[in-house]
Formats: C-alpha cells, sequence, structure tokens
C-alpha cells in the first residue's frame, strides 16, 4: 500500500490496520476571497472525506516550558477538527508551567510536516503525544498522514500504541 509518508510508512512496518483516504478542498471564490474569508478547514476536510466533523482529528504541535523534565520542550496534541485545544490542559497533562501554539518554522523544523499536513506518527523527532480523550467514543477517528488532502483512519488505541501517546483531557468543544 502507497502512501509516501513517514506516517504511512510506519503503520505498514507495524502492521496496523488503517485505511488511507485522499481529498480534495474547494477553493474559496473570488467575491469570498475578496472578503477575506476563510475556509473553516476542518468542517470541509471533514464533508470532503464524507465523515461527521468529531470524528476527524488535527495535530498541533506545542512548544513546552518549565516541565519536570528539562528535556521535554515540544510535544504533539491531536484533538476533534471540530473543537479547539485546550494549552492549559497540555501543561497540566505533561507537568510543565506552559504549553503554547509553535510557529510554522518551528512545526516544520521538528516535525519534518508543513503545517496543514502534520500527523502523530512519524514525526522527524520522537515527540510526547496526547490524544483528546474523547477519541475513545469512536471505533475510528481520522488524522493527517502527514500530508495536506491526505489522511490515514485507524483505531484510536493502535494510534496510541504505535504513537506511544496517552489519552487526556486537552479538546474544547466549540
Amino acid at each position: 500500500m502507497g502512501g509516501g509518508t513517514p506516517a504511512v510508512a510506519l503503520l505498514v512496518e507495524r502492521g496496523v490496520p488503517f485505511t488511507l483516504h485522499d481529498y480534495e478542498l474547494e477553493p474559496l471564490s473570488g467575491i469570498e476571497q475578496h472578503r477575506g474569508e476563510r475556509i473553516a478547514y476542518g468542517d470541509a476536510a471533514a464533508a470532503a472525506l464524507g465523515i461527521a466533523p468529531d470524528r476527524l482529528y488535527k495535530t498541533l504541535l506545542l512548544a513546552v516550558e518549565g516541565a519536570a523534565d528539562a528535556r521535554l520542550q515540544h510535544a504533539l496534541a491531536v484533538v476533534p477538527s471540530s473543537g479547539g485545544l485546550s494549552e492549559k490542559a497540555v501543561a497540566h497533562a505533561l507537568e510543565a508551567k506552559r504549553a503554547v501554539l509553535a510557529d510554522a518554522e518551528t512545526v516544520h523544523r521538528i516535525t519534518g510536516y508543513v503545517p496543514g499536513g502534520v500527523s502523530p506518527l512519524g514525526s522527524k523527532r520522537s515527540l510526547p503525544l496526547l490524544v483528546d480523550s474523547g477519541a475513545e467514543e469512536h471505533a475510528t477517528i481520522v488524522v493527517s498522514a502527514g500530508q495536506r488532502g491526505r489522511s490515514v483512519e485507524l483505531a484510536p488505541a493502535d494510534l496510541l500504541r504505535v504513537g506511544g501517546g496517552r489519552l487526556a483531557p486537552i479538546g474544547v468543544r466549540r
């Protein structure tokens, strides 16, 4: 099964069952662009994939400050794309003073992925992985495969096992 990303290669190597999904988003029309409107990316991607928005999860890189383990400087957080992230909850889960979203340059340097295509698996560096505890409500969730427009659907337990992650209440419902 070809996937062309480190995340897909890792899933294949570990023998994890998953489904690869490709999708395209319709660009905004001229008038929408002119007004400065933005695509609600999560909702648009979920619609393109034909799934409920609460099953599509986004992966965010956070810069961590004041952790008990001084080596902990970055972590990945996976939350529903239909909601948000509590940086405070991430800091608490990591026993750190603070966690903030990393800038785009840092995202690429640390993960090897571009923003909008960050996978929770196959980063350049081994990173702590937190997955919002709501993921366990679903038989499968959909996360980025490490490339914009390409996602993998897998069981949350498989994501946690392969990514070395754990569940934590880090998501915020909108």
